[in-house]
């Protein structure tokens, strides 16, 4: 199966790519590298892979690429932490809506007139936003009220050309919410503007690299967003790539929605122990509350019954391993300036 890419050098993108090349796909990435700066990654050099230089907004090119694939997973957006939706609040909006845009008006014309079978898109957990149904299923976003951020309500909106393409074209679709990402080979964003959580700047502003890297760099007492009860499931980047090429593979998966994620909750104190443990064993754990930001949810728990049901989808890799990788990645990338 040959499969478009878009957003392919971004942090998800990067796990999605590796997934499918070592399940024997041929993979066409398209990135613009407007996130942060040219990357070179070990697949870059695969036989199976092609990976082209190209704003996912240019509809002529997105044609040109999907004319002979298979199947096109949207994943290319303006994305980044926390900070980001309140600095970029109107960009997010209106460069997100005009990448989906051409995305569809692209896979409409594949699907027309080449051989396209699918788009698959990559939403969001924000489209539960305000959600109060926890676990919180599949469809509640519909029942739920809107989110209130506008990242949130793009990715909402970017389920609604899904819906809208299948309508009016008859394009078949499936639709996955990843929940809270981790892993490595998330780096500082050039649009991520510096913010000081106690004596340390930040840029990122998610919540596992921005721990680990106020630990790393010897705070004390730990600076945390709020009082710590925010509750997430934090999902390893490769286990969410399995998911979605799982999505590629299965027929229950057609014009369907998931929610790919650990159904294991953590609060952000049990986070932040959990990480001042493994790299200060056995020195007392100190902690103050900053005043956290406006869209930053208190709860965010998703059930997983169905992608595990339709799909044979679950995530397999713990917090703790998952840590065990990234906290010498950050460490690494301290030292090289790359965070």
């Amino acid at each position: 199966m040959k499969v478009l890419v878009t957003g392919a050098a971004g942090f998800l993108g990067g796990y999605l790519v590796e997934e499918l090349l070592e399940h024997s796909y041929e993979v066409v990435g398209v990135d613009n590298y407007a996130k942060y700066g040219r990357l070179e990654r070990n697949c870059d050099r695969h036989p199976c892979y092609q990976l082209v230089e190209g704003d996912a907004k240019d509809v002529l090119l997105l044609k040109e690429l999907a004319a002979d694939c298979d199947q096109m997973v949207a994943m290319a957006a303006m994305i980044g932490g926390i900070s980001l939706f309140h600095t970029y609040a109107y960009d997010l909006l209106a460069e997100n809506e005009r990448i989906i845009a051409s995305t569809f008006d692209a896979a409409i014309w594949a699907f027309k007139h080449r051989r396209l079978k699918k788009i698959n898109v990559v939403s969001s957990s924000m489209v539960y936003e305000n959600a109060a149904v926890f676990p919180t299923p599949e469809g509640e976003q519909l029942r739920c009220p809107p989110p209130q951020s506008t990242y949130g309500l793009q990715k909402l909106a970017c389920e609604y050309f899904a819906q809208g393409a299948r309508e009016q074209y008859g394009l078949p679709y499936t639709i996955i919410r990843p929940f809270n990402c981790i892993g490595i080979g998330e780096k500082r964003a050039r649009l991520d503007r510096e913010v000081l959580s106690g004596n340390v700047k930040l840029a990122m502003s998610h919540v596992v690299p921005d721990l680990v890297q106020k630990v790393l760099k010897g705070q004390d007492p730990l600076h945390i967003l709020g009082d710590g009860s925010q509750v997430r499931c934090f999902t390893y980047g490769g286990d969410l790539a399995r998911g979605i090429r799982l999505g590629l593979e299965k027929d229950e998966a057609v014009n369907n929605d998931f929610n790919l994620s650990t159904p294991v909750p953590t609060t952000v104190l049990e986070l932040a122990r959990l990480i001042w443990r493994k790299i200060n064993p056995g020195k007392p754990f100190r902690y103050v509350s900053d005043p956290p930001y406006a869209y930053d949810v208190k709860k965010r728990i998703p059930d997983v019954r169905k992608a595990r049901e339709l799909l044979g989808f679950e995530a397999s890799t713990t917090l703790e391993e998952a840590l065990d990788e990234i906290i010498p990645w950050i460490e690494k990338q301290i030292a090289a300036g790359g965070i």
